[in-house]
């Protein structure tokens, strides 16, 4: 989220509850006004020499002055003494001596973050802060990670993300095909099976990573809000949705081109929204979270419509927790994200406030809550999906951490990865106990190796130095990232550095691709921009799924009682930011969950599966069907949303 403080808010019912609210306008901080009226009074001419008449204990000289204060620095104001003639030199000296306190002003103020400037050729450079040096030339444009990507093209050719085809055919194939064969190649040899058993396998290998997914819409699901995650099962029999109406949908997606509406769950007294939500390892229990410390554990069965469970991961002990386990711990907190062990037996949660919640679910207490982060904690995962014991943290404070759940006593991570230099918003593991993913608001995605970790020792030693961590971060909800502001961190251990994709807004979600119908081969992002990023491994670019474009005026127009958009304008015009993404275990199908339609007031969840460039096809339901979130066909959702669009705007 944009800062711990923000999210605390939120438990206190403060607006600023969510990571796409905004900030307060009315709340303006006293150095910003003080800095208004100083620079008001220094271009009436009303203020004299800076401060470079004090003495050598920082007292000032002359007599009869003001101070005031702003900051870190000071800015000494003399009267000015009447009648007195000044040379033309002193002039020019008064001059430059005003511009250079103007230059301090905005260096050290919030008003500075709107100009751009460089000091001139004689000024001190020590005087400005390592943001501001960036500033007085343009960056290199080679400092960008290379593409293709060494390291990345290594792994690809290694076997851990997949075959490559060129290695993959023989001479036959070179000469009737050339070095690539062609994917309606592929799948006649599978029809006639041609070849041996070891050759269909690899056949079928290749097969699968090239079937990627088109923008053609299978299926658009229509929610009343937005979603802000959904995911298949690890068996593809399964997807949820979780909503910003703190309800959790469930389908029946065994067979994933008709799926089948069966359970609708809720979260009773929820804080802005549903934030994530997570399967245990045999799909028998959803637990999903609100910026509130409670988790709510509902049954998948269909057949079973109890209320939920409540589990209070602010509980240290048996029932609720005391006043003096409140203070002790922070007291209550907000969850961002939430995580079943590979065990089933416990629940692992990302917080506000930088900590990380380890609950137990047969003895219903949290066991560990640890603050391993300065700043909020928006994602958790394990490393392996079989085991409980290696576990990340990805944080506000740009870091991602690695955690041996069996020491946690001591509240020290077993090691570090650094090379974002703005918050992560997301993590996933490949789930080897080896590589892991993360996005991040400097709008990149970056791949690590766990033998590549830097030790906690090492982390500790180089933090209070680290750029990314001295300076004001990026306001991801509001803002348009700048990339001149971006640089590669020294420290940088990532293997693969990803881009292309826009982390704004909320809290994006990237994953690996499934080894069944990619052969592992790619990795994927959400993106503010309405699309699905695919990239192979070596950061090239292997696909893009436009969300926006298959979904674009896909409902009426609200009416005019409907609530404005998520920004607070009136929602005259389409717009989707794909949150969540979720590619089927076994099926070439990738189902992007988004803050879709006009103003991005509502939601859908996009089925997009690989069809060969097809505008169409004759299965039933057809293609690009339109239905409500219990999959009930709607005739609202065919009506000429352009038409009535004209009709408001021309009435008004």
């Amino acid at each position: 989220m944009a800062s711990s403080s923000n999210a605390n808010d939120a438990l206190m019912g403060s607006s600023s509850d969510s990571d796409y609210e905004p900030a307060e306008e009315e709340d303006q901080s006293e150095g910003e006004n003080l800095a208004q009226a100083y620079l008001e009074r220094l271009l009436a001419g009303n203020l004299g020499d800076d401060d470079e008449g004090e003495g050598e204990d920082g007292g000032d000289d002359g007599e009869g002055e003001d101070e005031m204060e702003f900051g870190d620095i000071e800015v000494e104001i003399e009267e000015e003494p009447g009648n007195i003639d000044e040379t033309q030199a002193e002039n020019a000296e008064r001059i430059a001596r005003t511009r250079r306190r103007v230059l301090r002003l905005l260096q050290n103020s919030e008003i500075g973050r709107i100009f751009r400037f460089a000091p001139d050729d004689d000024e001190d450079e020590d005087d400005f802060n390592p943001r501001w040096a960036r500033r007085r030339q343009k960056p290199d444009p080679n400092r960008f990670p290379k593409v293709p990507s060494d390291a990345g093209t290594e792994l690809m050719n290694s076997g851990l993300f997949g075959a490559n085809p060129a290695q993959a055919v023989n001479s036959r194939d070179k000469i009737s095909l050339g070095k690539k064969k062609k994917l309606a190649w592929r799948i006649m040899e599978r029809e006639l099976a041609v070849g041996n058993s070891a050759t269909e396998r690899l056949n079928n290998r290749l097969l699968a990573q090239g079937m990627i997914p088109s923008t053609n819409a299978d299926m658009i699901i229509h929610y009343d809000e937005p979603v802000y995650s959904g995911q298949f099962s690890d068996d593809g029999n399964f997807f949820f949705s979780a909503n910003k109406d703190y309800h959790v949908r469930m389908y029946d997606t065994s067979n994933p081109y008709k799926w089948r509406y069966y359970k609708t769950v809720e979260y009773p007294f929820g804080q802005w929204t549903l934030t994530d939500a997570t399967l245990s390892p045999d799909s028998k229990y959803l637990a999903y979270t609100s910026i509130k410390s409670q988790v709510c554990l509902a049954p998948t069965d269909p057949n079973d419509m109890g209320d939920p469970y409540l589990l209070d991961l602010a509980d240290m002990g048996n029932g609720r927790p005391t006043h003096t386990q409140r203070m002790r711990f922070g007291g209550s907190f907000g969850i961002w994200s939430i995580r079943y062990s590979g065990d089933g037996h416990r629940l692992v949660a990302g917080t506000t406030g930088g900590s990380i919640v380890v609950y137990d679910i047969e003895s219903r207490r949290s066991l560990h809550r640890i603050f391993g982060h300065d700043e909020d904690v928006n994602a958790v995962c394990f490393a392996d999906s079989s085991s409980p014991h290696i576990l990340y943290s990805g944080s506000d404070d740009t870091t991602l951490k690695v955690w041996d759940t069996r020491s946690l006593g001591d509240s020290r991570a077993a090691g570090a990865f650094v090379g974002h230099i703005e918050g992560l918003t997301y993590i996933d593991s490949k789930g080897d106990g080896r590589y892991i993913l993360s996005n991040g608001k400097d709008q990149s995605m970056k791949l690590w190796d766990l033998r590549m970790v830097m030790p906690s020792g090492d982390f500790e030693r180089i933090k209070p130095h680290r750029r990314a961590t001295s300076e004001h971060h990026f306001d991801y909800r509001w803002g348009t990232y700048d990339e001149d502001d971006w640089y590669q961190d020294p420290h940088d251990n990532s293997l693969v550095t990803f881009r292309g994709h826009k982390v704004l807004r909320t809290l994006i979600r990237c994953h690996f691709s499934p080894p069944g119908s990619t052969n592992s081969r790619y990795v994927y992002s959400g993106s503010e921009d309405g699309k699905v990023f695919i990239w192979n491994m070596d950061a090239t670019p292997a696909g893009v799924i436009d969300v926006f474009e298959a979904t674009k005026n896909s409902r009426p127009f609200p009416d005019s009682n409907m609530d404005m958009g998520w920004d607070n304008t009136t929602p005259t015009q389409w717009r989707t930011c794909v949150r969540d993404a979720s590619w089927h275990p076994s099926a070439p199908m990738i189902v992007a969950s988004a803050w879709s339609g006009y103003g991005m007031s509502t939601g859908t969840c996009t089925a997009h599966s690989w069809n060969d460039g097809a505008e169409d096809d004759d299965a039933e339901p057809k293609m690009g069907s339109r239905v409500n979130e219990k999959l009930e066909y709607d005739q609202d959702f065919y009506t000429r949303s352009s038409a009535r669009l004209r009709s408001r705007m021309r009435f008004r």
